[in-house]
């Protein structure tokens, strides 16, 4: 699934229960726009996109190594989108 805005799905209980709401939850680009991403989704899945929320959540800081020196961690941008018509297979069985 990735393309230059959609990096992958991400699949956790949280995101599975509010799949059924039809709310989505994916991993992006840090720098896509909303518009970017709701075009992205539209053509990826066949679907109709209402609303793109995101968000970005701050890299932690890990112990590392023999010494455990502190190295940051990437941060994250996370994309919630809402579908006005259509599903989502995140998991297919093809």
């Amino acid at each position: 699934m990735k393309s230059g805005t959609i990096l992958s799905a991400h699949i956790t209980e949280k995101s599975l229960l509010a799949s059924r709401r039809g709310l989505y939850t994916f991993l992006v680009s840090k720098s896509a726009t909303k518009d970017a991403i709701a075009n992205s989704i539209e053509s990826i899945f066949k679907v109709k996109v209402d609303s793109v929320r995101t968000t970005t959540r701050k890299g932690k800081v890990k112990s590392v190594g023999k010494k455990r020196t502190q190295k940051p961690l990437a941060d994250k941008k996370y994309a919630y989108v809402k579908l006005s018509s259509g599903k989502i297979d995140l998991f297919p069985t093809t």
